[in-house]
């Protein structure tokens, strides 16, 4: 991972949204969720079943 303030500024443009990857973004914003046969929409029973497959594991200190 890299720090910000290590890089260049044209690095940093590098890094930036263009303005055609803004607007995509823009209008699947825009767009409404729509659920099909493979992912259907989750009830909130099926949620409470929901389980981590990989439980959060805390740190010792």
């Amino acid at each position: 991972m890299a720090n910000i303030t290590d890089t260049t500024w044209e690095e940093r443009n590098e890094l930036a949204f263009t303005q055609k990857e803004l607007d995509e973004l823009e209008r699947a914003r825009a767009m409404p969720i729509t659920f099909d046969e493979d992912c259907p929409e989750v009830t909130p029973e099926q949620a409470v079943r929901f389980r981590r497959v990989n439980p959060v594991r805390r740190a010792t200190q």
